[in-house]
C-alpha cells in the first residue's frame, strides 16, 4: 500500500515538475543565454521525466493490469527508469557552474559527446545486465533474485550520488551559500539509504527490523531524496539564474565603461582637434590684421596729396629730368637750385623715396601718375 502512494506522489510530482522545468529550459534558450547552462535545464527535467514516467507505468501495470507490485516487470521497470534517471542526472551535473576543479567522474563525462556518453553507458549497462539476466535464469529464488536485479543500478546510482554531492556542494560554495552543505549531505545519504534498501528483502530484515517499519523507510527515503533532488535543483537553477542576470548587469556596466571611455577619448581627440583648430584660426587672424594693416599703410601710401607746384616739379622732371640735371631744370623754371632740392626733398618725404635712384623712381612716378600735364617747361 505504502508503494502504491508512494508511485502516485511520485508520478504526479514528478511529472507536473517536469512539465514546469520544461517552459523555463524553452524560454531561457529563447534568449540564448550559456549553451551549456541552458542544455543542463533540459537533462534535470528529463532526470525528473524518468522518475514520474516509471512511477506512472507501475501505476498503470498494478491497477488496470494486476501485475504484482513484487513482479519481475515491475522491478525491471523500476531498474530501468533509475538507470535513466542516472544517466540524465549525469548529463546534467557538467552545467552545474562553479571556479573549482571538476570531480574525476565529471572530468570524464566532459571528455565525450552526449552521443558518446549515451553509448558508453548503454554498453556497460548491457554488460552488467547480461549477467544478471543469466543469474535470474538460474535462480529458483524468485524474490531474491528481483531484489539482487537492483545491483545493476546501485553501483552507479551510488557513483553518480557521489558525483552530484561534490558539484553540488562546489557550486553553492562559489554562490556563498555553504550552509546548502546539510541538504547536499542529507541528499546523498537518502540516495544511499534508499538504493541500498531495495536489496534487502523483508524477509532478511525481519529478525532486526520490524517489516512495516523497514517498509515506511524505504519509502520515506524514496519519497524524501527525489523531492530533495528537485528543491536543491531549483534553487541552483535560479540561483544560477540570479547568476546569470548579475552577470549580464555587470558585462552591460563594462560595455557601458568602456563606451563612455571611448567617448572621453573621442571628445579630448576633438578637444584636441578643436585647440589646434583654434591656434590656426588664431594665426591666421592675426595673419590677415597684419595684412589690412599693410593694405592699410599702401591705402595710406596711395593718397598722396601734393601741392601744384609739387606737381610741376615733378612734371618738368618727367619732361626732361633723363637730360637735365636738378640745376638745369631749376633755371628753366626760373627758381634757386636750393628751392628745387627743398621741393624735391619734401616730394621724396611724401612719397616715402628714399635711397639710390631717388631720381630715377621720382620720373618714374610722374610718368606713372600723369603729371607729365603738369610740367612747364618743354624738351629739347
Amino acid at each position: 500500500m505504502l508503494i502504491h502512494i508512494s508511485n502516485y506522489i511520485t508520478a504526479l510530482v514528478c511529472l507536473i515538475t517536469f512539465f514546469v522545468i520544461q517552459r523555463i529550459y524553452h524560454k531561457e534558450k529563447s534568449r540564448e543565454l550559456k549553451t551549456n547552462s541552458v542544455e543542463g535545464i533540459k537533462w534535470f527535467a528529463l532526470a525528473i521525466f524518468s522518475w514520474g514516467l516509471g512511477a506512472f507505468l507501475n501505476i498503470m501495470l498494478i491497477d488496470f493490469f494486476n501485475v504484482s507490485a513484487s513482479n519481475s516487470i515491475i522491478i525491471s521497470i523500476g531498474v530501468l527508469f533509475s538507470l535513466l534517471n542516472s544517466l540524465f542526472i549525469l548529463l546534467s551535473i557538467p552545467s552545474i557552474q562553479h571556479n573549482e576543479k571538476r570531480s574525476i567522474v565529471i572530468r570524464i563525462i566532459e571528455r565525450f559527446t552526449n552521443k558518446e556518453v549515451f553509448i558508453i553507458f548503454g554498453g556497460v549497462l548491457t554488460m552488467i545486465a547480461s549477467v544478471f539476466i543469466i543469474s535470474f535464469y538460474t535462480n529458483n529464488q524468485v524474490n531474491s533474485s528481483n531484489n539482487v536485479i537492483w545491483l545493476i543500478d546501485i553501483p552507479i546510482s551510488l557513483v553518480v550520488a557521489f558525483a552530484l554531492l561534490q558539484e553540488l556542494n562546489k557550486a553553492f560554495k562559489n554562490r556563498g551559500m555553504r550552509f546548502m552543505v546539510l541538504p547536499t549531505l542529507a541528499l546523498f545519504l537518502l540516495i544511499v539509504v534508499a538504493v541500498t534498501h531495495r536489496i534487502f528483502p523483508e524477509e532478511s530484515v525481519a529478525n532486526w527490523v520490524d517489516t512495516n517499519i523497514w517498509s515506511v523507510l524505504g519509502v520515506i527515503s524514496s519519497i524524501s531524496f527525489k523531492f530533495l533532488f528537485i528543491l536543491l535543483f531549483t534553487i541552483l537553477l535560479y540561483s544560477w539564474k540570479l547568476l546569470a542576470e548579475k552577470e549580464e548587469k555587470q558585462t552591460e556596466l563594462q560595455n557601458t565603461k568602456l563606451l563612455q571611455e571611448d567617448l572621453i577619448l573621442e571628445n579630448e581627440k576633438l578637444q584636441i582637434a578643436n585647440e589646434s583648430h583654434l591656434s590656426t584660426i588664431k594665426s591666421l587672424k592675426s595673419e590677415i590684421l597684419a595684412e589690412k594693416k599693410k593694405f592699410k599703410e599702401l591705402q595710406l601710401a596711395s593718397k598722396v596729396e601734393l601741392s601744384d607746384r609739387q606737381k610741376e616739379v615733378l612734371g618738368n622732371l618727367g619732361i626732361c629730368g633723363e637730360e637735365k640735371s636738378y640745376t638745369e631744370i631749376a633755371e628753366a623754371m626760373n627758381i634757386s637750385v636750393d628751392g628745387f632740392q627743398t621741393h624735391i626733398y619734401q616730394i621724396k618725404k611724401v612719397l616715402n623715396i628714399s635711397g639710390t635712384g631717388g631720381k630715377e623712381q621720382l620720373i618714374a612716378y610722374a610718368k606713372d601718375h600723369e603729371l607729365l600735364d603738369f610740367a612747364t617747361i618743354q624738351h629739347d
